[in-house]
C-alpha cells in the first residue's frame, strides 16, 4: 500500500483509522482447525487473520509468528484455532482518529490491529507500517506526547501539547470542525484514562472493582465533538441496574470513583463544571432505567430548570465503556421530543434570551457591563449558541440522533428541512464563528490571559467582518423561522 502526501504536515491528526485500513481482512471462525486455517493463509499469502464470533466480532487473532511459535510441529492439524489464537484482541474503532491507532499499536508493539464498527463488527485490518507511512518521523514525538504518558502529570501536559497542536493544525489553515475533532478527541480520551487510572487506583485501595457495569459520558461541546481549549467538565454516568436494596453500597462507590475522577480532570485541566453537572451530582449518576424516568420527568414538568437540564443533556456521548445504554438512552430521547411539540416549543421560548449579536442596522452587539470585556462581541453567546440550539431544536423535532451540528445540517438537509442554500448558509456561519473563537483562544492562550469567548471587533478583517455579519444574519434568519413553524408567530 503506497501513501502520498495529502495535505499540511499536521493532518495526520485529522485522519480517521478508516481513511487507510485495509479492507475486511482474512477471517477465520473459532473452531475452524488449524491445518484449515494454515492453509488458507499461505494460500492467500496473508501475514495474519483474526478470528471472528458468531457475530463477526473479532474473538482473537493469529499471525505468521504464532504459526511457528505455537502451530508447527507443536498442535495436531484438527485441534480448534480458538486454542492457538492470541486473545483477547485489541482493536481500532473505524471512526477513531488515525494518531491515536499508531501511538496504540506502538505502545503495545503489535504490527496488526483489527478496525471494528460502532457494534463491535470487523469492517477492515490496520497495519501499523500503513499507519506510520502516513506520519512523517517529525510528528512520532507529537503523537507520543499527546499520548504516551498516563499519569496525572503526564495527562496536565498532554493538555499543554494540545493547545500547541490545535494552534499548528490553526496555522496551517485546517477547517476548523476537523480541529475542534481532535481537541475533543484528546478531551475525551483523558477522561477515559483518568478513569482506568482511578478503577486501577481503587482496586489497589481495597475498594474493589465496580459493583456493576457503567459507561461515562460527556455532554455539552463534547458530546458534540465541538470542544474549544478548555471546556468545563460536563459528565454523567450511566450504570447497570441493580436492585434497590443494594442502593447505599453500591452507589457509594460510585460516588467515590466520581469524586477521584473529577477531582483528577480538574487537576489535568478540565475545569470542574460550576453548575455541578458530573457525575458527583446524583442527578447525573444513574441507572439506564432511571435515566429514562428522569427524562420523562423533565419533558412533562417543563419548568425553566428542567428545560435548562434538557439543554445540557440532550448533546451527550459515551466516552467510557459500552457505548449501548448511551444508545438505548438516545433512541428514547429522539422518541419523547419528537412527539412532544409543546417540549419543543417551550425549549424555544428559554432560549430566546440568546439573540444574534447583530442589531437592525447591521452593527455588532457588544459587552457593556463587564470591564474585562468591555467592547468586545460574545461570540458564543450571541453566535454559537443561537445556531447550535436552532439546529438541535429540528433535529428533535425530525428524530434525529446525531449530535455535531454539522451532522445534524447534513441529516436536516436530507430530510428536505433545510434547502441547499439555507445549508450552506449555516454551514459556512458555523465554520466562520468557530474560526474565529477558536483563534481567539489560541492567542489568549499565548498571551497568559484568561481564555474566553470574547472578541474585539477591531481584531476582524474587513473580510472578516463582512462575513460575521452574513454569518449572524443567517443565524437570525433560522431562529425566526424555527419561532414561526414552533409557535405560528410570525412577528
Amino acid at each position: 500500500m503506497t501513501l502520498k502526501s495529502t495535505g499540511p504536515r499536521t493532518a495526520i491528526f485529522t485522519r480517521l483509522v478508516r481513511d487507510i485500513m485495509q479492507q475486511k481482512p482474512l477471517t477465520a471462525p473459532i473452531t475452524m482447525p488449524v491445518a484449515e486455517l494454515v492453509a488458507r493463509m499461505s494460500e492467500a499469502q496473508a501475514s495474519s487473520m483474526v478470528i471472528v464470533d458468531v457475530d463477526d466480532r473479532p474473538a482473537g487473532i493469529l499471525t505468521e509468528q504464532d504459526v511457528t511459535r505455537r502451530i508447527a510441529f507443536r498442535v495436531d492439524g484438527e485441534a480448534d484455532t480458538g486454542s492457538v489464537m492470541t486473545a483477547p484482541v485489541e482493536s481500532i474503532g473505524n471512526t477513531d482518529h488515525l494518531f491515536r491507532a499508531i501511538a496504540r499499536m506502538r505502545r503495545l508493539n503489535l504490527r496488526h490491529m483489527p478496525v471494528v464498527q460502532r457494534n463491535g463488527s470487523l469492517v477492515g485490518m490496520l497495519n501499523l507500517h500503513d499507519a506510520m507511512a502516513a506520519a512523517s518521523e517529525s510528528l512520532m514525538e507529537q503523537i507520543d506526547n499527546l499520548t504516551w504518558d498516563t499519569s496525572v502529570d503526564g495527562l496536565t501536559q498532554v493538555k499543554a501539547y494540545q493547545v500547541e497542536l490545535a494552534d499548528e493544525l490553526f496555522d496551517e489553515n485546517l477547517p476548523v470542525s476537523d480541529i475542534q475533532a481532535v481537541l475533543t478527541d484528546i478531551n475525551n480520551d483523558i477522561y477515559r484514562r483518568v478513569v482506568d487510572l482511578n478503577l486501577l487506583a481503587m482496586k489497589e485501595d481495597g475498594l474493589g472493582d465496580p459493583p456493576v457495569a457503567f459507561s461515562v459520558i460527556v455532554m455539552g461541546s463534547g458530546g458534540r465533538g465541538e470542544n474549544y481549549i478548555y471546556p468545563d467538565q460536563d459528565n454523567g454516568f450511566i450504570l447497570d441496574d441493580y436492585p434497590d436494596d443494594q442502593h447505599t453500597k453500591i452507589d457509594g462507590w460510585f460516588i467515590e470513583l466520581a469524586e477521584r475522577m473529577t477531582r483528577d480532570l480538574d487537576t489535568v485541566g478540565l475545569p470542574k463544571c460550576k453548575g455541578f453537572v458530573m457525575a458527583t451530582n446524583p442527578l447525573w449518576r444513574k441507572t439506564l432505567p432511571q435515566w429514562k424516568e428522569q427524562v420523562r420527568l423533565w419533558c412533562r414538568k417543563r419548568s425553566t430548570t428542567t428545560l435548562r437540564l434538557c439543554d445540557i443533556f440532550f448533546d451527550f456521548r459515551t466516552v467510557w465503556g459500552d457505548p449501548s445504554a448511551g444508545d438505548d438512552l438516545r433512541e428514547h430521547i429522539a422518541e419523547l421530543a419528537a412527539r412532544n411539540p409543546i417540549l419543543l416549543q417551550q425549549l424555544l421560548a428559554d432560549n430566546q434570551d440568546k439573540g444574534v449579536g447583530l442589531s437592525l442596522f447591521r452593527r455588532f452587539i457588544v459587552e457593556k457591563d463587564e470591564p474585562d470585556h468591555r467592547g468586545k462581541i460574545n461570540l458564543k453567546q450571541t453566535a454559537t449558541l443561537p445556531l447550535v440550539e436552532g439546529i438541535r431544536l429540528l433535529s428533535l423535532r425530525e428524530r434525529i440522533t446525531d449530535t455535531s451540528t454539522l451532522a445534524r445540517m447534513a441529516a436536516l438537509q436530507e430530510h428536505g428541512v433545510l434547502d441547499d442554500n439555507e445549508h450552506d448558509y449555516l454551514r459556512g456561519a458555523f465554520h466562520m464563528v468557530c474560526r474565529l473563537l477558536l483563534r481567539q483562544q489560541i492567542e489568549d492562550f499565548k498571551a497568559g490571559r484568561r481564555v474566553s469567548n470574547y472578541v474585539h471587533p477591531r481584531t476582524l478583517s474587513q473580510r472578516e467582518t463582512d462575513i460575521l455579519k452574513d454569518s449572524m444574519e443567517a443565524i437570525d434568519r433560522l431562529r425566526k423561522r424555527i419561532r414561526s413553524e414552533f409557535t405560528a408567530d410570525i412577528f
